[in-house]
């Protein structure tokens, strides 16, 4: 039986577990290897893929109808970030209810705490240092959108492609060992109950918070277009499920485009606008890593300023731009900024990897449906109004 990622990743969690309740000293050791030997190659293939996605995704904005391709970006764009502003007061409201602040401070890192160490490692030092790999992506980008040749471009998108292969076929199969390897260390340890409590906090303060971003987006829609905003919700359920079947935004652009043009969306529009939020509109996803990282933050007692996150909300916006079609690719895409911008340290970021897996579905439904009220804001700014009354 083939099972998803979201199956995988549960099991994986149950064995890592299991393994670290037996307290079985030589497979902890073994998987602790693993995880160690996985997460240095982690390191190394963040360059590429901010590389690998950012690049082509900005030369890519480059074509498209003029005014009209900047007014899809900027609502997408400024929607993504009023999501994550969102999730950062409504966390940082919420945290001292369902997180015990510090809880894991000095433990996740430190082998006096119990934690053991693997027989091995492999130093696996990238290329080049994250920020050197945004700005080249930016440059290339850029240029990639202004010159009218198409040699560059056609090497960034197979450089993409050998990316999202590598993300695919390799990154992506062995994140559930490398949940089991991080669990097992810290169930050894005495470290997985609480964790595992916050976890399911934290994944309905998430679902709350996407629910309110669509009834928000969706509200502004109906308003400029003058329908019932529950109306045209209700009608793009279908992307929402098909979504979370899927995890992936592009995999589900056929479905979010019918149901948009449901809603009444002029075809034209329903076709340019939609296919463009897919990997430019990440509303759902934003408010997840940001609920993710300051759960893990605060479990590690690190305080986050608001200045300091807002940065890290402006940078994402960018930098999950076409983000791949494969499951976990925004986190993948994030995780260079979350090492340099708010300090996560490898085992920090096998813990948000795993919090920010078990919820990517639902971070994706919320992209999808987001991107139908977007097309309708777009359909009223291009001087269309809905087809037939919602």
């Amino acid at each position: 039986m083939k099972l998803g990622l979201l199956p995988k990743l549960i099991i994986g969690l149950i064995v890592g577990i299991a393994v670290g309740k037996l307290g079985m000293i030589i497979p902890i050791r073994i998987l602790v290897t693993f995880g160690d030997i996985f997460g240095n190659f982690l390191k190394f293939v963040i360059p590429l893929i901010i590389i690998g996605f950012v690049a082509p995704g900005i030369g890519d904005l480059g074509k498209g109808a003029g005014k009209l391709l900047g007014i899809t970006t900027g609502i997408a764009y400024l929607s993504t970030i009023l999501a994550g502003t969102f999730a950062y007061f409504v966390n940082r409201t919420l945290s001292g209810n369902f997180l015990k602040i510090g809880e894991l401070a000095g433990k996740i890192a430190n082998p006096e705490h119990g934690l053991l160490k693997g027989f091995f490692t492999i130093d696996m030092p990238p290329i080049m240092g994250v920020m050197t790999a945004l700005l080249i992506a930016f440059v290339l980008g850029i240029g990639i959108s202004i010159v009218k040749g198409t040699a560059i471009k056609e090497v960034m998108g197979e450089f993409q492609v050998i990316v999202e292969k590598l993300i695919g076929n390799i990154v992506i199969p062995l994140l559930p060992l490398y949940i089991a390897a991080v669990f097992s260390n810290m169930t050894y340890a005495g470290q997985v109950e609480s964790t595992m409590g916050i976890f399911a906090k934290v994944f309905l303060v998430i679902i709350c918070l996407h629910l309110i971003m669509l009834l928000g987006q969706y509200t502004i829609a109906g308003v400029i277009s003058n329908a019932n905003p529950i109306s045209l919700l209700k009608n793009m359920m279908p992307a929402y499920f098909t979504a979370i079947g899927t995890q992936s935004s592009a995999a589900t652009i056929p479905v979010t485009l019918a149901q948009t043009k449901v809603n009444g969306v002029n075809d034209g529009i329903a076709d340019f606008a939609v296919p463009l939020c897919a990997t430019i509109h990440l509303s759902g996803s934003t408010i997840t890593l940001v609920s993710c990282a300051m759960a893990v933050m605060g479990l590690n007692g690190i305080e986050v300023s608001f200045t300091q996150m807002f940065g890290f909300i402006l940078m994402l916006g960018i930098t999950m731009v076409a983000a791949p079609g494969v499951p976990g690719g925004a986190v993948m895409a994030a995780l260079g900024l979350l090492e340099v911008m708010l300090g996560f340290t490898p085992v920090m970021t096998s813990l948000m990897i795993a919090l920010y897996l078990t919820q990517d579905s639902f971070g994706t439904a919320c992209n999808v449906t987001g991107d139908g009220a977007i097309s309708i804001i777009v359909n009223k700014f291009a001087g269309y109004s809905l087809k037939k009354k919602i």
